[in-house]
């Protein structure tokens, strides 16, 4: 991780559904103020449950944090509401789009900014997202049911956008878009992290894609982080290429099947 300020720690949390389940089992990471880290790994390794512990939406599933602390510029926020979090700029753009089918592109990016009072700065906010979106503005009296998987996908991400945050944790962008849309998706990501100074935390699968725009990044294994590093750090290291990016030949296989990874893995240290 690099010297820029840290704005968000989360240290050695373990989350348990239903009272029984441990999902997450100690993870610790750290989001640097302006920067994009990527939360990689596989189906079912735990980065969205590391994302709905952080913007505190468990409670809906059944989930709590039991060990550890989550920080937000050095305060303790495991305790706060997802509207709260909003409230504090942190705003989290679900796994799958949750668009209002019945709702319009307008009506649902309009949604995003109940946080808002000033109407000057939510027509502001409105005039960005089409900035950034232009699709979104030829769609914008389109019900969300009848527009194509990129474009909700973008829908979701400008109604985030009308929160006004100063970081945005963004779950499998690139989940069910074709590759084209995905790269453009991530252009957009990473203009609206130079010129808006937005923080970005994202889970993604597409390990490539991830770490081609990403500054740092974490890989989690069934509940834990087992590799960190700088993103052009992790796309040269060879376990990442064999597990994740298929350039190694043979059967993929995990971390967990390789005997001499396992000495690198991070909780063994």
């Amino acid at each position: 991780m690099n010297d820029s300020k840290i704005i968000l720690n989360v240290n050695g949390i373990e989350v348990i559904y239903n009272h029984v389940i441990l999902v997450l089992k100690g993870v610790s990471l750290q989001v640097p103020e302006r920067g994009i880290v990527a939360l990689l790994g596989g189906n079912g390794a735990g980065k969205t449950t590391t994302l709905r512990a952080i913007s505190n939406l468990l409670k809906g599933e059944r989930g709590d944090v039991t060990k550890g602390s989550i920080e937000l510029r050095g305060e303790r926020i495991e305790n706060l509401s997802p509207a709260d979090l909003v409230n504090r700029g942190v705003v989290q753009v679900m796994e799958g789009r949750h668009c209002f089918a019945h709702l319009t592109i307008e009506e649902n990016l309009m949604t995003g900014s109940y946080t808002r009072t000033s109407k000057g700065e939510i027509e502001a906010n409105l005039e960005k997202v089409y900035n950034y979106f232009p699709r979104l503005k030829t769609r914008r009296t389109s019900q969300a049911a009848y527009t194509s998987g990129g474009e909700q996908q973008m829908c979701a991400i400008g109604r985030a956008l009308m929160a006004s945050p100063n970081m945005v944790l963004l779950d499998e962008p690139s989940m069910g878009l074709a590759p084209q849309i995905v790269e453009e998706v991530f252009n957009i990501v990473k203009d609206l992290n130079e010129k808006e100074k937005v923080t970005f935390l994202l889970a993604e699968q597409n390990t490539n894609m991830a770490l081609k725009y990403a500054d740092y990044g974490y890989i989690m294994e069934s509940g834990r982080i087992v590799m960190d590093g700088a993103a052009k750090d992790l796309a040269n290291n060879e376990d990442v290429k064999e597990f994740y990016l298929g350039m190694g030949g043979g059967e993929r296989k995990s971390f967990k099947d390789a005997k001499s990874y396992k000495r690198r893995k991070r909780w063994l240290a």
